[in-house]
């Protein structure tokens, strides 16, 4: 299944790319024009076999908000164009490179900070870093966020102790169609 996952994840991301680079090149711009700061937001964070990868997304917070996880920072770091971007998820589209170059799948856990440490050791327990993290998830589609870590490993637990292909795919269908409980910063509340 590991072998079909990674042809189906890179045949995605390399066909898809003709399309979403000219988007976030534009997209970049959009950002860049709302707010200081690089329009790429780079991050590093817990990938496969617990190993440290930097994850490529849009920007969609203010510039100097720093490395706190989404429920924690709050929606009242979001920028305007932010709240789009999230809203149609279209700030995870660099996240293809990290497919592309195989730091990520385009289903998985969703990958985690370091400074997350109560996830990362529910993970550990449960076998999730032998997976890729993942542009989507089973805990993202139930919208479970990292501020639940027991449960968020559980249901990762559970969904890849069993997925198959037709399963992921259908995952990557329905976060396509808008679902999942929506954003962990706007849940947040503005909280800090």
């Amino acid at each position: 299944m590991r072998a079909v996952k990674r042809v189906v994840d890179l045949a995605v991301a390399l066909l898809s790319m003709p399309v979403v680079l000219p988007l976030c090149a534009v997209l970049m711009v959009i950002i860049r024009l709302e707010s200081p700061g690089n329009p790429l937001f780079i991050q590093r964070r817990v990938g496969r076999h617990q190993r440290a990868f930097s994850i490529y997304k849009l920007r969609t917070m203010a510039a100097n908000t720093g490395d706190l996880p989404s429920h924690v920072a709050g929606e009242r770091t979001v920028t305007r164009i932010g709240r789009i971007l999230r809203k149609l998820k279209l700030d995870e589209l660099p996240q293809l490179i990290n497919v592309a170059t195989g730091t990520m799948s385009l289903v998985g856990p969703r990958p985690c900070l370091p400074s997350q440490l109560e996830l990362i050791e529910e993970r550990a327990k449960r076998g999730l870093f032998a997976h890729a993290p993942g542009i989507t998830g089973p805990a993202q589609i139930a919208g479970i966020d990292m501020s639940d870590p027991r449960r968020l490993a559980e249901v990762e637990a559970e969904y890849f102790g069993r997925a198959t292909l037709a399963q992921d795919l259908r995952m990557i269908v329905q976060t396509a169609t808008g679902a999942g409980a929506g954003d962990a910063a706007a849940k947040a509340g503005g909280k800090s």
